[in-house]
């Protein structure tokens, strides 16, 4: 018989309206994440900026997602599921409003930030989704929100520049955004409300900020040193010294912190640490390359580039975020099929193998668009039978724990990696005309290429570790 304090505590189930609500939402924040993509070369012409300046417009969202990520799980225990996604969701909403308000680059760059938020918003719709309804029906519940908010990536990479070429791009990041309003409203509205849950491990605040603030040095770091001439050696040296001051305080803090943001004793074991050294150097040349495709299609049809606006852009890059989205269930299969080694070595073949063959093969649109399948498949297919493997390495208390890490450490890479290829291309520019020569693209192609195939390394070592 159930007594009647169950019956307070027990979860009040979910219905399909919910459900629907948390899908559009989904589907509106997964448009707002990807517009930035195809209008970037368009963003930079508008703004008059830099490459530099232009990447950290994608970068900024990904850096406040990766410090997010870790932390709304724990405010979701602690103050309700369902309150944390409001409350995410109102800085989000804030973030799209100032985007498509924004003046000037600062602006813009301040409303990136807090969309960041958004990046948050999935594990705690997965929370909301498992607390209110039975395994069987969770599973079905999550598929549709993931499948919904993929698909708003591709609607964004679609929609984001005729919505540009056509009205303004204010507007890319205006229509997501009274989406998102919506379907918040509707989320408050119709999802149940879930009890808060007593925890005992506090927020990690001082590594969250030093982890930001140390993503953001070194990015903006990189921006400096590589427009305009420069700075002199002695503001480089002391730029370095204040990113590596602000990493070192992190590493110490995460070391001696109780609940850490993130368990860095992770990274020092055999069966998980190379786990997130080769998902790092992968993600980086992916975050290359998804930087220089772009930038090369834009560039002058009469020198070595196409000349494409954001809207042929868009329909460029679309092929590759199938492929991208299609990696995530293939690379789960593939890993208990063939085992996740054979995977990694795979992907990590065929992303240094697409990136060098770039760096002479960049004639013709279609070799930039098979590149990007390319890439975008074998980096999801790889970083995906890694994150399975380490579910089942590690302890199931630390499942949890370890691939969080990992998913931080794709979005990491991906952001400094996107940083550092459009440092490549300000370092190669004119200093006459400010126009990018083609040599800096081949430059980031055979960077982004070495970067891939070091990764191999890792695989190497860890096989050498195996055997002894």
């Amino acid at each position: 018989m159930t007594s009647a304090y169950e019956a307070v505590v027990s979860p009040v189930r979910m219905g399909r309206a919910s459900i629907g609500a948390l899908g559009v939402l989904a589907l509106a924040l997964g448009a707002l994440q990807s517009v930035v993509e195809p209008a970037l070369p368009l963003l930079q012409s508008e703004l008059g900026v830099s490459s530099g300046e232009g990447a950290l417009i994608g970068n900024t969202l990904l850096v406040t997602g990766a410090v997010v990520t870790p932390v709304a799980g724990k405010l979701g225990d602690r103050h309700g599921g369902k309150r944390v996604l409001m409350w995410l969701m109102t800085v989000v909403s804030a973030g799209g409003l100032l985007a498509a308000l924004a003046p000037n680059l600062p602006v813009l760059l301040l409303g990136q930030v807090l969309q960041g938020a958004m990046v948050g918003a999935l594990p705690l719709s997965f929370i909301l989704v498992r607390k209110h309804l039975s395994a069987a029906e969770s599973q079905v519940a999550i598929g549709l929100v993931v499948a919904l908010f993929t698909g708003g990536g591709m609607v964004g990479t679609l929609f984001a520049g005729p919505v540009a070429e056509g009205l303004s791009w204010h507007w890319m990041f205006a229509l997501p955004t009274v989406v998102i309003i919506a379907a918040t409203l509707a989320v408050t509205r119709l999802m149940p409300h879930d009890p808060p849950v007593r925890s005992d491990n506090g927020i990690d605040w001082p590594g969250a900020v030093l982890l930001s603030a140390t993503l953001l040095a070194f990015m903006l770091g990189l921006v400096t040193v590589t427009r305009d001439g420069g700075l002199p050696p002695f503001a480089v040296g002391a730029l370095a010294v204040a990113v590596a001051a602000l990493a070192t305080g992190w590493v110490v803090v995460e070391r001696r912190s109780a609940a850490p943001m993130v368990d860095l004793r992770l990274l020092t074991r055999p069966a998980t640490g190379p786990a997130f050294v080769f998902t790092f150097l992968v993600t980086i040349s992916s975050g290359m390359v998804l930087l220089l495709l772009p930038q090369l299609f834009a560039a002058p049809a009469d020198t070595y580039g196409f000349g494409a606006g954001a809207t042929d852009i868009g329909l460029f890059l679309l092929p590759g975020a199938v492929a991208g989205a299609a990696s995530d269930s293939v690379g789960g299969i593939a890993a208990r099929r063939f085992g996740p080694r054979a995977v990694v070595v795979v992907g990590a073949v065929v992303m240094a193998a697409t990136t060098l063959a770039l760096a002479s093969l960049h004639t013709a649109q279609w070799h930039l668009v098979l590149a990007k399948v390319l890439t975008a498949f074998a980096a999801g297919v790889a970083t995906t039978a890694l994150l399975a493997r380490t579910a089942t390495t590690v302890g199931t208390e630390e499942t949890g724990i370890a691939t969080g890490l990992l998913v931080v450490t794709r979005v990491i890479g991906v952001a400094l990696g996107a940083q550092a290829g459009a440092a490549i291309l300000d370092a190669g520019a004119d200093p006459a005309t400010g126009a990018t020569n083609e040599s800096a693209f081949v430059t980031g192609f055979v960077v982004a290429g070495l970067v891939a195939a070091s990764s191999l390394l890792v695989v190497r070592v860890t096989k050498k570790e195996a055997r002894a």
